[in-house]
């Protein structure tokens, strides 16, 4: 099976679906022509050393070899006391999670089949959120326990820097020297590193490919991704190495220390699509290398770190990059778990997604805490809807898969309404999710619209919950906008899950409580289903980065490191302390998230003195009764996503007067339901659902409509706000 590109993403990220830019990578190859292969070496490790086999050469290690000099916890010596019981059940625990063994859920439920050390003890906080989960999302909830008991095992026994989704990350953040990665890399293999080696093995012998590419998405994949490279050059010297990814573009930007080049042969930036086909060109064809050219692309020449980008094509197009191709990755056996503390995350871990992109860049582009500066949201693209909806059946044919995961940085609310339109007419049964920011375009028909299209969870920033610190973050939205934003979607059925952030340069004490506040009423009254807060981070291509004195912040050092250079450590001069705050945060997220103590005193979740907090206790409530209605557009696009309809005519009468009247019934999925006005507006009605239906390719605006009604009838606005236009509102007739 010799092909000419090995594409992988080293361990670990997600248990449940592959990192797609392999897979995107493969995808744009195809369209080339050049034969490429896959693999997710990450899964293929996981299921390796969690297997009957697997455990057994883990313990017997752990009794031979590992920790002889070091105390052993009791969980430790439980568990491996234990282990016939995890040799027993792991085979059939890794096949329930995979999905190919549904009825294992009533035995793991049973309280009897597991066996259980120090994760299970959180049962008992617990106990109260399993009444409203099925057998099945308790008993993936216990799998994933019982998977990380043996975690906590494998970290404190053989590997401290084991985690399912990531692998030696503190080697990997802020790592400005390469000394220490350098040093790791210089030890003997690890028991992991043993295992992902065999594994590597296996494929390059295998495959034999001419140009090996590592896809690094996060610090948490680049000590293993050094680990494969090294054994490629060792072994096999003739293979070309290179790296990408999500780490390098953020990370890298400024490398020049060559004993990175002892491992990679080349590190490319940003879009991967022309710089992997210019190294691919280079490498194949037998030409001088004068005459190779490169895009974005680090390198070493003469014992020196040098850059080079001097090939003059341009980057491709977002519609010529080809549709992502997940063939050679194992779809079939990835592990679905279970947290329960957070719905979206949630959605990270448990289920298949089929990754797609809408727009390439953000359309925003402003926020100041945000990479701006680099070419991945800077730059933007939009794919035409119609393209996309074809990448989704296409994807759907050759996966089986119809969740899509839409990566974007923040998907435009225009083009999310013309793929959702393009969705329905095509009637595809989809499910989907994506990022938004939450501005006014989500209005309460868009959400409808989005939902009727298969969309089940938006996620977006509020970052800090200050319409001072929005206005600094150049969010572009107010805290009352989001509330509203997040309402439509919640009415909609769509879950809404916000990014939340705390310690932004200048941000006072009592912004902070305030921001809490405001969180809390938002959960309180419904609206926001899920939230995670994160501590502000100073990155160097950001707009705080590059100009820290315009925020109030001054960079610790201006020394440039010789490998990786993003987190910028930094004073603020506030001098306040915001990291004494995560632990509150935090806790009363998980509370709020679960519908509980709305009623606390926000000082209860801090054991440091608050300020009280400034916001009315009805601040939320008030934003959203705020009845400030905006007429409807003359170029709204209205569209009916109902059913058609059936009439039937009759006369009615009233103290001698008789009229005819239309009686127009429709099939809702739920319900029947009739409406009824008089036989002229019922015509016209009958006949303008039909020329506005979701099936036709033609979109009428506002204005079209009523320049319709007018050539035959009179007063439309006194129609359009009638009572059976109403009705219609509710079951399917959007303004957009």
């Amino acid at each position: 099976m010799k092909t000419e590109i090995f594409a992988i993403t080293p361990p670990f990220t997600q248990l449940n679906t592959p990192y797609p830019a392999t897979a995107y990578i493969k995808g744009f190859l195809n369209t080339k022509g050049i034969t490429a292969t896959q693999a997710d070496l990450g899964i293929e490790v996981i299921l390796e050393l969690f297997s009957k086999k697997g455990l057994q050469d883990l313990f017997h290690y752990t009794e031979q070899v590992a920790g002889d000099q070091k105390p052993i916890s009791d969980n430790a010596k439980r568990i491996f006391a234990l282990q016939d019981e995890y040799l027993k059940t792991i085979n059939a625990v890794i096949a329930f999670l995979q999905g190919k063994n549904p009825t294992l859920a009533l035995q793991i439920c049973s309280d009897i089949f597991l066996p259980q050390a120090s994760r299970f003890s959180q049962l008992e906080e617990l106990d109260w959120a399993f009444g409203a989960m099925g057998t099945q999302d308790k008993a993936k909830h216990l799998a994933t326990l019982y998977l990380e008991d043996l975690s906590d095992y494998i970290v404190e026994r053989i590997d401290e820097n084991f985690g399912f989704s990531r692998y030696a990350e503190r080697l990997g953040r802020s790592a400005n020297s390469f000394d220490e990665l350098y040093t790791a890399l210089s030890k003997e293999p690890t028991y992991i590193d043993r295992i992902l080696i065999s594994v590597l093995k296996d494929k390059i012998e295998t495959i034999q490919p001419k140009l090996f590419l590592i896809s690094v998405p996060f610090p948490g994949n680049l000590y293993s991704s050094f680990r494969c490279a090294q054994w490629i050059k060792a072994n096999y010297p003739e293979i070309k190495v290179s790296m990408g990814g999500g780490f390098p573009n953020t990370e890298l930007r400024s490398l020049s220390d060559a004993r990175v080049f002892e491992f990679f042969d080349f590190i490319t930036l940003d879009d991967g699509e022309l710089p992997i086909e210019l190294l691919y060109h280079n490498i194949i064809h037998p030409i001088p290398a004068e005459a190779h050219f490169y895009k974005r692309t680090f390198l070493l020449e003469n014992g020196k770190v040098v850059y080079r980008n001097d090939a003059f094509r341009n980057d491709y197009k977002q519609a010529d990059v080809g549709t992502p191709d997940y063939t050679g990755l194992l779809l079939d056996k990835y592990i679905s778990v279970i947290e329960i503390v957070n719905p979206m995350h949630r959605m990270w871990s448990d289920g298949r997604w089929n990754k797609l992109t809408m727009a390439h860049g953000c359309y925003w582009g402003k926020c100041t805490f945000c990479d701006i500066s680099l070419d991945y949201i800077k730059v933007y693209e939009p794919v035409a809807a119609r393209l996309i909806v074809d990448r989704i059946e296409d994807l759907y044919a050759k996966t089986g898969q119809n969740g899509f995961h839409f990566v974007d940085e923040a998907a435009p609310p225009a083009l999310m309404r013309e793929v959702a339109l393009e969705i329905i007419r095509r009637k595809l049964a989809v499910t989907w999710w994506t990022n938004i920011r939450f501005e006014k375009s989500f209005t309460q028909d868009l959400c409808l619209l989005l939902k009727a299209s298969g969309c089940i969870a938006v996620s977006g920033g509020l970052e800090v919950a200050s319409d001072r610190l929005l206005k600094l973050i150049d969010k572009g939205v107010t805290v009352e906008q989001v509330a509203k934003v997040t309402r439509n979607f919640t009415d909609a059925g769509i879950m809404v899950h916000a990014y939340l952030m705390y310690g932004y340069p200048t941000q006072t004490i009592q912004e902070t409580v305030d921001s809490l506040e405001m969180v809390r009423q938002l959960f309180e009254v419904g609206i926001l289903q899920s939230g995670f807060w994160h501590q502000f981070a100073m990155t160097a291509h950001s707009p705080v980065g590059m100009y820290p004195e315009k925020f109030g912040v001054v960079k610790d050092t201006e020394v440039i490191g010789s490998f990786a250079n993003n987190d910028i450590n930094y004073t603020d001069k506030t001098g306040i302390d915001h990291h004494k705050f995560s632990f509150g945060l935090k806790k009363s997220l998980f509370n709020f998230m679960h519908g509980i103590c709305f009623d606390y005193d926000l000082q209860d979740w801090f054991d440091f003195k608050i300020p009280r907090t400034k916001i009315p206790a009805d601040f939320i409530e008030k934003a959203l009764n705020d009845g400030a209605q905006f007429s409807t557009k003359p170029t709204a696009k209205v569209v009916w996503i109902g059913g058609k309809p059936s009439s039937a005519y009759f006369t009615k009468s009233k103290k001698g007067n008789t009229w005819e009247m239309a009686a127009i019934t429709f099939h809702d999925k739920k319900e029947t339901f009739t409406v009824q006005t008089n036989k002229k507006e019922g015509e016209w009605l009958t006949a303008i659902l039909g020329k506005i239906s979701i099936s036709n390719e033609k979109v009428y605006t506002f204005q079209e409509i009523k320049t319709d009604f007018e050539s035959e009838l009179e007063n439309f606005e006194l129609f359009w706000y009638s009572k059976p236009i109403k009705t219609l509102r509710e079951y399917g007739l959007l303004v957009l």
